[in-house]
């Protein structure tokens, strides 16, 4: 089954609750991240998992990059692996 591995790549959140470099792999389950950021990223991370391509710049491929509500403080970037 496939997962998607998150990783934050940029950290500026305001309760510190997100650290850069910070790596979360989805499965079946939520992983612990702000509420606010997963309901921004899950319409994404749900399209991986069953088997999207997203635009990603001038192409298609199967990963994004995604930006915190609050401003962009902290920046995600999710791709798919296979395990």
């Amino acid at each position: 089954m496939p997962q998607v591995k998150l990783t934050v790549t940029r950290s500026e959140c305001r309760c510190g609750y997100h650290k850069t470099g910070e790596e979360f792999t989805v499965g079946d389950l939520c992983p612990p991240l702000c509420h606010e950021l997963w309901h921004t990223i899950y319409p994404s991370v749900y399209a991986l998992l069953n088997g999207a391509s997203l635009d990603y710049g001038s192409v298609r491929a199967p990963q994004f990059d995604a930006k915190c509500p609050d401003g962009g403080r902290v920046c995600v970037h999710g791709e798919i692996i296979e395990q």
